[in-house]
């Protein structure tokens, strides 16, 4: 990030034009500034002052002043590559989608806001600065670029040493020496043609260092300086669907992190500076030598490893091991799970893989039959994470006991564990739930934060007696997410508890009020103020939420919701309705206007907003099951039951299946009643519903 000046500006901004989907912006000069004349808040097309250049290569964009403190990024890019490559143009981020000024993704909304999104990782100690009564931003930080600091911690002692260097201060006044490396050296094996560390990293400062702008996650709390935990400042994101493949390969824009921490490299020690030197920002070592640190070249840098011919894109060893995936139009970022290639898992999975992805006219199967000629049939046919953690995001045969053994298997990442607790929480049983309790204890925050979540929908009393150690846990993001659990289920701990739950529930709510500009924040203010029983202060929390986003249909949702508790329908079908108006097509706001409906006693009118919401998300379970039971109770029990069954066959969803095996039952189709539980057995078999509805029968 810098000042917009002539020497940093790569832009064009000699009257060029970009136009897209019916707005055509221009980029000038005036007065020694630069401008853009595009679309603004309200669509119309205004001048706008750039104040600060955004990255260098490949890309740059642009960083406009709104009012109230924001600073925005402008759509509309420049591609700094080379001509010859592509470049020098400017160019639309979000291409494939049609996008104006009343869009999430305009360039003037809360999603390209620099003080929320961008700031914390591109410039150094920020304080966002926001005020919640002004709805304003004073953002602010110690440099505008990132700095030693953001890496090392305050530098105040480091200036002193290097004034007069004296030989007794080895940490050459660093707050934080990033030094896991020092002394230790890399012994590749001859048999295997692997390193082994001669020292067990016992240390996560580097890699927590990086991590703070290398992850996606969402900031807990401001202020983090290197040396401290990143999970009491951060919460990462695990492995979920949208984010990452079914195998942990990168999928939306997850940096580097998370795909690291599946690696075998990170569990034999690596860290990011053993193979990039963090200050010149560039490799240890070029091309394949960086691996050959580590990895024998004899062995691995060779046709009888790889089977292309030398210096070609197959010879590369990040072509194979770490695909590279393009995001924001032209920025192409790799993989660092530095994965073993397997089309045959990616075509069962549908994920890609490395081979076709160069091949492109090809598929998985051609690249599975040619790594099975040239490293044998039974080559990396072993059983891989990303299969159960399929089987659990889609309801598949055998899900519940490949996610338990995921969750048992302490040779697995911790990610990889964490994920699959937080799918186990579909697939109730005491299997289960023996299994979450003891995920409470790991010793790994990922895993312990989503035994937690796991936990959400036990029973008070459960979660309470399972809960209460975790509220004194060292890091903060498993605190503060046992003591919002606990309130919400309204599920005081013990006493011994009591001082903990207060003191974590207080960093919860602080964590909350360090993010008031976003909706969501407000959002879990409200549900926690509901819990509480504070109605009045939920109410304000849920109209500061729509304030800050008219479009965020959970607000709606649990507004509506709290004006139901208060026997307030009519102003909860209104405020739907209301929102209904400026998003037609949000599945939510048609259900829960639905159910409205239904206590009002319009079953006819709940039926249209059920088949609504069905109809605007057909692949989620949950419409389906809502649409299929609203049907059945018009007298349209074949329609339920198809409902019901073309959910099933996209994806398993144990409502669906139950309900599918009730409806059947009372048409008195028990062959296919039977059929539908057996389909539940498959998919978990420790299910209670299974006993329940047997003893029922």
């Amino acid at each position: 990030m810098q000042h917009a000046t002539a020497d940093t500006v790569l832009g064009n901004f000699n009257e060029a034009r970009h136009a897209f989907q019916g707005v055509t912006s221009t980029f000038f000069k005036r007065d020694g500034k630069f401008f853009a004349r595009t679309d603004g808040p309200d669509g119309r097309l205004a001048d706008f002052e750039i104040r600060y250049t955004f990255g260098v290569a490949p890309l740059q964009q642009y960083l406009v002043e709104l009012p109230g403190g924001r600073l925005q990024a402008l759509a509309v890019g420049w591609d700094t590559r080379p001509k010859e490559a592509g470049g020098q143009r400017w160019f639309r981020q979000y291409p494939d989608e049609k996008i104006d000024h009343r869009d999430e993704l305009h360039w003037t909304r809360r999603s390209q806001n620099w003080n929320f999104m961008c700031a914390d990782c591109h410039s150094t100690d920020v304080r966002k600065g926001y005020e919640a009564a002004s709805d304003s931003f004073s953002t602010r930080y110690a440099e505008v670029a990132v700095g030693c600091e953001a890496c090392h911690g305050p530098g105040s002692a480091h200036v002193d040493w290097a004034k007069t260097k004296p030989a007794s201060e080895s940490s050459k006044g660093l707050t934080v020496a990033l030094d896991e490396r020092h002394g230790v050296g890399w012994q590749i094996d001859a048999v295997t043609g692997n390193a082994r560390r001669s020292a067990e990293r016992r240390s996560s400062r580097e890699l927590d260092v990086c991590a703070q702008c290398h992850a996606r996650r969402a900031q807990i709390d401001e202020g983090y300086r290197a040396g401290q935990p990143f999970m009491d400042h951060y919460l990462p994101a695990k492995l979920t669907a949208g984010l990452y493949h079914a195998d942990g390969q990168q999928r939306d824009e997850v940096f580097t992190w998370g795909s690291f921490l599946q690696s075998r490299m990170h569990a034999a020690g690596v860290t990011c500076s053993d193979c990039h030197e963090p200050h010149a920002q560039a490799l240890r070592a070029p091309g394949n030598a960086v691996c050959s640190q580590c990895h024998a070249a004899t062995k691995y840098d060779g046709k009888q490893h790889h089977f292309h011919a030398p210096d070609t894109p197959g010879a590369r060893c990040v072509d194979c091991h770490m695909p590279a995936t393009t995001y924001m139009v032209v920025d192409p970022r790799r993989d660092h799970s530095f994965r073993v290639p397997r089309p045959d898992l990616a075509a069962r999975l549908g994920a890609p893989d490395a081979c076709s992805g160069c091949h492109a006219e090809k598929k998985a199967p051609w690249a599975a039959e040619a790594v099975a000629r040239w490293y044998g049939p039974q080559r990396r046919q072993d059983a891989h994470y990303g299969e159960a953690l399929d089987a659990g995001r889609h309801g598949k045969p055998g899900a519940a006991v490949a996610l338990l053994g995921l969750v048992g298997d302490s040779r697995q990442p911790a990610i990889v564990r964490a994920t699959a607790i937080e799918l186990l929480a579909q697939y109730p049983g005491a299997r289960a739930d023996d299994a979450v309790r003891r995920a409470l204890a790991d010793a790994d925050p990922l895993v312990r934060h989503a035994a937690v979540l796991a936990l959400q929908s036990a029973p008070p009393q459960v979660a309470a007696a399972a809960l209460a150690p975790l509220l004194e846990d060292r890091l903060r993001t498993v605190r503060i997410e046992a003591a919002r659990v606990l309130a919400q289920a309204g599920a005081p701990p013990p006493a011994a508890a009591a001082a903990a739950f207060e003191r974590a529930l207080r960093e919860y709510e602080a964590t909350q009020r360090a993010n008031l500009s976003t909706p969501e924040a407000w959002l879990n203010l409200g549900n926690l103020y509901v819990a509480q029983r504070a109605d009045e202060r939920a109410e304000a929390a849920y109209r500061e939420a729509l304030r800050r986003d008219p479009q965020f249909v959970p607000a709606y949702v649990n507004l509506a919701d709290l004006y139901r508790l208060g026997q307030r329908d009519a102003e909860g079908e209104a405020l739907l309705r209301d929102g209904l108006r400026a998003m037609p097509a949000a599945s939510g706001l048609h259900e829960a206007l639905g159910l409205a409906l239904v206590r009002r006693g319009d079953k006819r009118a709940a039926l249209n907003e059920f088949a609504a919401a069905y109809r605007a998300s057909p692949a989620q379970p949950r419409f389906a099951y809502v649409y299929a039971l609203a049907l059945d109770d018009a007298g349209r029990r074949p329609e339920a039951l198809r409902i019901l069954a073309d959910s099933a066959r996209r994806g398993a969803s144990r409502d669906v299946l139950l309900a599918l095996a009730s409806l059947r039952a009372q048409a008195g189709d028990a062959a296919g009643a039977a059929a539908a539980l057996q389909m539940l057995a498959a998919i978990n078999a420790d299910d209670p519903a299974l006993a329940q509805y047997g003893a029922r029968r």
